[in-house]
């Protein structure tokens, strides 16, 4: 028995050094940037276009595209995957061939490298449908991305739901759809949301996808055919071309200060929407 006690605290302590080590490595890296990136941040370079040499000027075009290129990709790939999660939970049959091939799909796009996704939205969107360099090409590709993550974390949300819920619903008269958006999607919504915010990380950090299908033009975007920078790629093109390693930094700073208010501002959506309960 003493035995037993002495391995599980063996096992305790090795994960919580696990945990501390991944916070500790996370914790370090925010550090390193906001130590480099903080001080070249200010109102201007927030305010002001980027020159066309880079090492002037700041920001506002690459920080709109950012949102204007997510906004479209979150547009299309949310209630796609919601809807397709849903039916793939609560509407397909246990064996269906079909639903097979649709959780095999996601399953397989979430592992397919982003450069595959910059490709095919270049060779498809840019080329074939002769849509060119803009926001659309991008945000086309950005929703195809994101889209097995949402689909996934929303499909895990809704199993998470007990059955007796349903049954419950089902009992009472309530039809099918009844039952599933006024009893399964309100619970399940914490995980569905949790999906939509990972997929807002990966589509402000992405970089190869965007510069295959949106372009690299500093100009703000007024349309969905207007080509585009993000900050993620500008700050790619301001490291790896050795522009102004100072202002790259200030650039991933205010990257890692935008996907920390969008958490937050889900967090606080959650909260508000659990108050009306």
């Amino acid at each position: 028995m003493r035995a037993t006690k002495n391995g599980d605290k063996i096992l305790t302590g090795l994960f919580w050094l696990m945990a501390l080590v991944i916070v500790g490595i996370l914790f370090s890296i925010i550090t390193y940037i906001a130590v480099r990136g903080l001080p070249g941040i200010s109102l201007d370079f927030i305010m002001q276009p980027p020159s066309r040499a880079g090492k002037e000027g700041g920001i506002s075009t690459t920080i709109v595209s950012t949102l204007y290129l997510t906004a479209v990709a979150l547009l299309l790939a949310v209630p796609l995957g919601v809807a397709a999660a849903v039916y793939l939970e609560e509407y397909s049959k246990a064996n269906s061939k079909f639903a097979w091939v649709v959780n095999l799909t996601a399953e397989t796009l979430s592992g397919v490298p982003s450069i595959i996704f910059g490709l095919f939205g270049f060779v498809f969107f840019v080329i074939f449908l002769g849509l060119g360099w803009s926001i659309i090409s991008g945000g086309l590709t950005l929703a195809i991305m994101i889209l097995p993550t949402i689909t996934r974390t929303a499909q895990e949300a809704i199993l998470s739901v007990p059955r007796e819920y349903r049954e419950n619903s089902l009992a009472l008269g309530a039809s099918k759809w009844q039952t599933v958006y006024r009893v399964v999607i309100p619970p399940a919504l914490p995980g569905i949301v949790t999906g939509i915010i990972l997929s807002i990380g990966r589509a402000i950090g992405e970089t190869a996808a965007i510069i295959l299908t949106a372009g690299s033009s500093l100009n703000m975007p007024l349309s969905l055919s207007d080509p585009a920078r993000t900050m993620s790629v500008h700050l790619y093109i301001l490291a790896m071309e050795g522009i102004s390693m100072e202002r790259a930094f200030a650039t991933a700073c205010l990257i890692i200060i935008l996907i920390i208010i969008i958490n937050y501002l889900a967090t606080l959506s959650l909260k508000g929407l659990a108050a009306t309960k």
